[in-house]
């Protein structure tokens, strides 16, 4: 199938760039042919986010939002942030003490998932065709080396790729020109960076895990539009931080994020965000109430310093496939929307030039792009706040936090000083026997719970028929290296019990994968310290079905 068009991830990036595609196509009156390909079985079903979310892309996307009824509905009233002592101790501290940034004036409490629900039928009647449940496998190429679009993988596969009665054949979708927007830590565009070596000279990127639950919880304790973020307690072997959101409907919307540079392999993040819920700040208004969904994924957190360049002959990376979220406000969505946007302009600007001299010219490379973005707010946002991330990963939590409070409050993120943080978060691991071992308390089945009941939450589910998705290139190394060094981290990083070290009936030690519980959040693809898991797409529509994330 051929498009003028394709992009691969029907996320806030990949939509927004579809719709103001299309827009200016019907400015120059130009019939082009757009189309979003999306590996979950709906629009919104991988989307996860927390999320508070600014309006500033959206309001030129479309300035009629309301009057288009956006899910935005839930204005913030009060932003309420806790340096959290100890396990029962937290104090509030003064707006004041905190940077701008994290402050909430104008944005709304929302579902990103709901966001690109909404976004995607905009799309739709503009005229873009959106294919949900296939999964963009490969990149196609042109003789010359520039990219001619992406292959759908094969469905119907089994466990040793071999057909079965329902086998289909994935499909080639040509493109005059291909974005990718697929996330953080894309699949492919893993693969574009390290071909077109895109990032060098660039600060490596650096990441977190994002944890999230929704709660139903007693309307009395519920307090529509409060946002609560904290620091400190209990990740006190790494940086990061929690957040609890009053959304709609008696809901809030809890999680925690923990930095994937940490060094310790005995640590869980799952089991920190576990604990967390027990600290007062939390319990008092979780308690009585109940989770009904749950869910994790990876965050592009190095922001401005590990910035790919963001073209390459054929397409481009936007949004979080390329990094664009600003980690100093905690978002990433105005801004992955905003690099939407601009992409958009460049492709129609160079669709134009093709279309008029009737020449496909695939292997131009989108340099109008570069320009547009270096003279757009979003390139002064994320370059204001270049050394956010950086120094809390340098100074740590306290004494990072009071230096963003001065550049942000008081020089606007313009202090002359530039912190990168040049190490990969992957390398940072201490072994085994030279880490503090953690005793985290069992989960009490009413605020904490365990790895596989949350799973189940995330209506995450996989053909277990079919090939497995997460690949190592050598599979001794977790029985060999990692387990003997590191304790086999995996075990504790993934957040929905996919590694085991298990015992087969003569007593040999095996390293298992249970890629059936897979919620794609690319944690492993990170932060294996031998860099020895690579994360693929399975077949189309596998993975979770968030409803509301």
């Amino acid at each position: 199938m051929e498009f003028d068009v394709v992009i691969v991830g029907a996320g806030p990036a990949g939509l927004s760039t579809a719709c103001r595609l299309m827009q200016l196509a019907q400015k120059q009156e130009q019939d082009l042919m757009v189309c979003v390909v999306e590996k979950g079985s709906e629009v919104g079903a991988h989307i996860l986010s927390g999320a508070v979310f600014e309006t500033r892309a959206l309001d030129e996307l479309f300035p009629d939002w309301r009057e288009k009824g956006a899910p935005l509905n839930t204005p913030v009233i009060q932003d309420d942030i806790y340096w959290l002592n100890n396990e029962n101790k937290g104090t509030k501290i003064p707006a004041f003490m905190t940077p701008k940034t994290m402050h909430n004036e104008g944005n709304y409490i929302t579902s990103m998932g709901n966001m690109c629900r909404w976004l995607a039928e905009q799309a739709e009647q503009l005229g873009v065709e959106i294919f949900p449940g296939f999964a963009a496998s490969e990149v196609l190429y042109n003789q010359d080396g520039s990219v001619a679009g992406v292959i759908t993988g094969d469905m119907g596969l089994d466990e040793n790729s071999e057909p079965k009665d329902s086998y289909m054949p994935g499909m080639e979708l040509k493109a005059k020109y291909t974005v990718f927007a697929e996330g953080c830590r894309g699949h492919l565009g893993k693969q574009l960076i390290e071909k077109f070596d895109l990032d060098q000279g660039k600060s490596p990127q650096h990441y977190g895990i994002g944890f999230k639950e929704i709660w139903d919880i007693d309307p009395a304790k519920h307090q529509e539009g409060l946002v609560v973020h904290t620091a400190g307690w209990p990740i006190t072997d790494a940086t990061g931080g929690s957040y609890l959101y009053h959304g709609e409907n008696n809901q809030v919307l809890v999680g925690l994020i923990v930095d994937l540079n940490y060094s310790n392999p005995h640590l869980s993040p799952f089991d920190e965000f576990q604990r967390l819920k027990h600290h007062p700040v939390f319990k008092q208004y979780l308690e009585g109430g109940k989770r009904v969904s749950y869910g994790a994924r990876a965050i592009a957190k190095g922001g401005f310093n590990s910035l790919p360049k963001m073209t390459f002959p054929g397409g481009l990376l936007v949004g979080c496939d390329a990094g664009t979220l600003n980690f100093a406000k905690i978002k990433g969505n105005h801004t992955a929307m905003k690099s939407g946007l601009i992409a958009a302009e460049a492709l129609m600007e160079a669709l134009m030039e093709v279309l008029s001299k009737d020449d496909a010219a695939e292997s131009q490379d989108l340099t109008a792009f570069t320009e547009k973005f270096k003279d757009s707010w979003l390139h002064d946002e994320l370059f204001r706040s270049r050394n956010f991330g950086p120094v809390l990963h340098k100074l740590g939590t306290f004494i990072g936090g009071a230096y963003n409070t001065v550049d942000q409050n008081w020089f606007n993120g313009g202090l002359p000083f530039h912190f990168k943080d040049e190490v990969a978060d992957h390398s940072l691991m201490k072994l085994a026997d030279e880490a503090n071992e953690i005793d985290y308390p069992k989960p009490d089945g009413v605020l904490s719970f365990d790895k596989l009941s949350s799973v189940f939450l995330s209506n995450t589910n996989h053909e277990e028929d079919q090939p497995c998705h997460l690949k190592l290139k050598d599979k001794a190394i977790p029985l060999t290296v990692n387990l003997t060094k590191y304790n086999e981290p995996a075990k504790q990083y993934c957040p929905a019990g996919v590694y085991e070290i298990v015992e087969n009936e003569a007593g040999e030690q095996q390293f298992q994968i249970n890629s059936q519980n897979c919620i794609h959040c690319k944690t492993c693809d990170i932060k294996d310290p031998s860099q020895n898991i690579t994360w693929i797409v399975p077949e189309g529509a596998g993975g979770p079905n968030y409803p509301n994330m």
